[in-house]
């Protein structure tokens, strides 16, 4: 099951499910009102069966009636006040984020680290090949983008680049309630100066996109194998592609809540972005234009412009 959230001038903000031949039902229209993805999940008390049986029946109760019946292409558009269009699919409390979970991840990283200093030397190779992830907080809701809305390139930084990751959302007790695609736009310049840079180099204005839809964990496809694709056009012309599967991580996602769980309080709805297996070569750093779009098989689509930060 795929959930959304959109926007219709004549009744603002809606929580809709898209069916398989495009159709999106608008869940808020039945009674009771589901009025976003939150306000689901609390419903359902974080639970991911919950969540989806509670979801169908609101898909029951939704009227025949044709304005609450939409065609994707009708949504998923850049967003304007006087047509509807998708939204963020969720407003998360938290964002968290998992680095160096693919191989190629570390080697690459590795490759681009000045080695000057032993403390230096092979520093993401050891976290690949570690019982300890690295973990970082990544952004919170007003930091995040939903689909067609900019990332933020940092005004100081000459290496912003974008990390197309397979992120879940969580419900309570530790459990995974859906996938999403995350972009985790990083500044890449930062960081490979000084790891310490690392909250810099993560957090700022549009640094999350998350989009365009939610797959529901119940029901959804095996989250190990999952086709990731991600492109960059310049000018209207693509001038990188290149893609990987999600199998290819080296943790398991239950290993990475044991980490994050500990000693810390993580609230439902919180989006667990889980390492990027696609590593843009240095070339293709974001320029001001740019658009980024990452596919995931089963979610959709997520596309944003770039915008340079002043």
């Amino acid at each position: 099951m795929k959930l959304v959230q959109f926007y219709t001038p004549e009744l603002g903000p809606r929580l809709g499910s898209v069916q398989e031949d495009g159709k999106v039902y608008d869940l808020t229209a039945g009674e009771p009102a589901y009025i976003s993805f939150n306000a689901l999940l609390e419903w359902a008390g974080g639970s991911a069966a919950r969540l989806e049986k509670i979801a169908r029946q609101a898909e029951a109760r939704v009227p025949d009636e044709i304005e609450y019946i939409y065609d994707w292409e009708e949504l998923d558009r850049p967003p304007t006040a006087t047509l509807p269009h998708l939204m963020i699919p969720l407003s998360p409390p938290e964002v968290w984020g998992f680095g160096v979970t693919y191989q190629r991840s570390a080697e690459v990283r590795d490759a681009d680290v000045e080695k000057t200093t032993d403390s230096s030397e092979s520093i993401y190779d050891r976290v690949y090949h570690s019982a300890r992830p690295e973990c970082f907080f990544k952004a919170t809701a007003p930091r995040c983008v939903g689909p067609y809305r900019p990332i933020g390139i940092r005004s100081d930084s000459a290496l912003t680049a974008t990390e197309p990751e397979l992120a879940y959302v969580l419900g309570t007790n530790r459990e995974i309630v859906g996938f999403t695609i995350c972009n985790d736009v990083s500044a890449w310049d930062l960081e490979r100066d000084n790891p310490l840079y690392l909250p810099q180099s993560k957090i700022f204005t549009g640094c999350c996109a998350l989009g365009p839809a939610i797959l529901t964990a119940a029901s959804g496809p095996d989250p190990y194998d999952l086709d990731i694709s991600c492109r960059i056009l310049r000018g209207g012309e693509v001038i990188y592609s290149d893609s990987t599967n999600s199998g290819r991580i080296g943790r398991r996602f239950e290993e990475l809540n044991e980490y994050l769980y500990r000693d810390n309080p993580i609230p439902p709805g919180t989006v667990v972005s889980t390492g990027t297996g696609i590593m843009v070569p240095n070339e293709y750093a974001l320029r001001d234009g740019d658009t980024v779009e990452i596919e995931i098989a089963g979610i959709g689509i997520l596309s944003n412009p770039a915008v340079k930060l002043s």
